[in-house]
């Protein structure tokens, strides 16, 4: 299957890229910049999802479209809420209008398990209640709700993937816990924590969220519907979980310091139940120690 990737230079991206490639896809990259380097593509595109006229270009002959481009800082989007909402969200709904152009049908679209502000300490099922707390996870659920308009229509069938906290090989993002902490072990600054270190999150190695995203196309919606999944490991690992961890695989100590605790949920894990049974994923690479031990081996050390 010839299948467009939006944001496929980013980190989930290229994982992506190289699960279709591996399973037997024909990954469309459509990139910023044409001297983009990505492993396994089939066909670079270059487009812009706030440029119409380059969207409807790069979905010419493509027989399906795993969307992964947008913005992801949350503190950012604090501060920029107009801009989240208009690459995540109006982004979206000129790729809608460009897909609908061509008769592109099939979408898969990576939202984010942010759209819940809270568990209660309770695993998250797709019923849980939306709640976002900032306008990139809002962002993030209105072109969700865009997205379920359109397949209404029958012009899309569409599966939503809200993905849990991403980490695993070679990941970019240094303010992402598992870099940081890592970074403390090797000497560069100290661990800052909010509070005691308890907060439990659901931690999903990149590569298994690209696995979702090829089981996504695999096992894809009926017409005219859309369906959203929570993927994660089902784990909850605390911030103390991921320091002793990090002790544990790397053999040095990691320096903390306590911060007064921030106003968030003790609680956030997904529920992967129901990708398991529809989509016939699991997260296979999600153990805290084999994500720290891979993202300690694609720094080089």
């Amino acid at each position: 299957m010839r299948v467009l990737v939006t944001g496929a230079a980013g980190y989930l991206g290229r994982a992506v890229v190289s699960a279709l490639a591996a399973a037997g896809h024909a990954p469309i990259a459509m990139v910023h910049k044409p001297n983009a380097e990505i492993g396994g593509v089939a066909e670079v595109r270059v487009a812009d999802l706030l440029d119409p006229d380059s969207l409807r270009r790069a979905v010419r002959g493509v027989e399906a479209v795993c969307h992964l481009a947008g913005l992801g800082n949350a503190r950012e989007s604090i501060e920029e809420p107009l801009r989240y909402y208009r690459v995540n969200t109006a982004g979206t709904v000129s790729l809608l209008e460009a897909m609908a152009g061509a008769g592109v049908q099939t979408l898969v679209f990576a939202s984010t398990a942010a759209i819940y502000a809270t568990a209660d300490g309770v695993a998250l099922g797709e019923d849980a209640a939306a709640a976002p707390a900032h306008p990139y996870a809002s962002s993030k659920l209105a072109a969700e709700w865009a997205i379920d308009a359109q397949a209404r229509t029958g012009a899309v069938a569409a599966t939503v993937l809200r993905l849990m906290n991403l980490t695993g090989g070679h990941d970019p993002n240094p303010t992402r816990l598992i870099p940081r902490t890592l970074a403390a072990a090797l000497g560069d600054g100290v661990l800052e924590i909010n509070g005691d270190g308890s907060v439990c999150r659901d931690y999903v190695h990149v590569a298994d969220a690209a696995a979702a995203c090829v089981a996504a196309l695999d096992h894809p919606a009926a017409p005219g519907t859309s369906r959203r999944y929570n993927i994660g490991s089902g784990r909850g690992t605390s911030i103390l979980d991921i320091v002793a961890a990090v002790e544990r695989v790397t053999g040095r100590p990691v320096p903390v310091r306590h911060r007064p605790a921030a106003p968030e949920a003790a609680v956030l894990i997904a529920d992967p139940a129901q990708a398991r049974a529809e989509l016939g994923w699991t997260a296979t690479h999600s153990g805290i120690d084999e994500l720290v031990r891979d993202t300690w081996r694609a720094r080089g050390c």
